[in-house]
């Protein structure tokens, strides 16, 4: 028990408490208004950010490894997706239209970048290859993602081709924009890792926030149980082993070297908590945005227990010196 504790992300823990919050203190409309464009103001922020601390040049040598990084994307953007409908099929019944549709987009969703680079580093994987696929299926993420729920999810009217014109004004705008200041702001952003920290964290709590108190104000928890989030949670656990499964037999079947197949193995199974948020709350209304986060936030945990073990578990397989001690990853 210790172990799986030692593991629970302390982020995870704040966002738990965002949505008791939210859930269980109504906010006044004036409130709600102020946080509202807080959220409106933030997420921008959050991808100028993200342009200016992504180095192009490290995605550009991590490209050479064609193999790699063509499994991986296709592990994110094809074979994700491709269960997640599947699931979506039978978690309809189990837990609502809503919460499918949240399983659903959660499978659309890109890469995590912290957690597959770290949980790679810790099995002894190939590094390299996990920063460029990482950082990849984020870049791309911020087109195919958008692209994605419109085609998927586009028949529920929650989405439609406003929301890729919000995404381009309000994610790939600033994006860019910080993008081109990347040569003069990159070092000094990414020497200070408290910024990024605090604005990427901050950002997802305030849309969190916005979201929860909007959807409480209007209702939408009532048709919400405990059983319904337990059954969640299992179906999420069947993603996540699908992936998992998929990633690493599939690697062994293209021949890739065993830390080529950890690489796989660790970005291809994960979805970003940290671009996921942020992007719902601009491709959703807010209301159908609280909704679509629970399972995201799930599934975030539940990556971070099982890859952990997972990670560790390899490490003591291969040859190189003793398991890390204690490695934690940040999302």
């Amino acid at each position: 028990m210790r172990r799986v504790l030692r593991w629970v992300d302390p982020f995870v823990v704040a966002l738990v408490a965002t949505l008791a919050f939210g859930l269980a203190v109504p906010l006044p409309a004036p409130a709600q208004r102020v946080v509202a464009v807080a959220a409106d103001v933030a997420v921008p922020v959050l991808f100028l950010v993200y342009g200016m601390r992504l180095s192009t040049r490290e995605v550009l040598a991590g490209l050479r490894n064609v193999r790699l990084q063509g499994a991986i994307l296709a592990a994110t953007y094809l074979l994700f997706p491709a269960l997640g409908l599947a699931l979506h099929a039978l978690a309809g019944p189990l837990v609502g239209p809503a919460l499918a549709d949240g399983l659903l987009y959660l499978s659309l969703l890109p890469s995590t970048v912290q957690s597959s680079v770290a949980f790679t580093s810790l099995a002894r994987g190939n590094v390299a290859g996990a920063v460029c696929a990482a950082t990849v299926s984020n870049v791309l993420g911020m087109v195919l993602t958008p692209v994605l729920v419109l085609l998927l999810m586009g028949r529920s009217g929650s989405v439609g081709l406003g929301g890729l014109r919000d995404v381009l004004l309000q994610l790939l705008v600033p994006f860019a924009v910080g993008q081109l200041l990347q040569p003069w702001a990159g070092g000094w952003v990414r020497a200070r890792r408290w910024l990024t920290l605090g604005v990427d964290r901050g950002t997802i709590l305030v849309v969190v926030l916005a979201a929860v108190t909007a959807a409480t104000a209007s209702g939408v928890w009532d048709a919400v149980s405990w059983p319904m989030v337990a059954a969640l949670l299992g179906l999420s656990a069947v993603l996540l082993a699908g992936m998992l499964a998929a990633t690493w037999w599939g690697g062994r079947a293209l021949g890739l070297d065993l830390p080529d197949r950890v690489a796989l193995l660790m970005c291809g199974s994960k979805k970003s908590l940290a671009t996921g948020l942020p992007m719902a709350a601009v491709l959703f209304s807010t209301a159908a945005a609280a909704t679509v986060a629970v399972p995201v936030i799930l599934f975030h945990q539940l990556q971070l227990i099982v890859c952990a073990a997972l990670a560790r578990h390899l490490a003591r397989r291969r040859p190189g010196g003793p398991v890390p001690p204690r490695a934690r990853p940040a999302g």
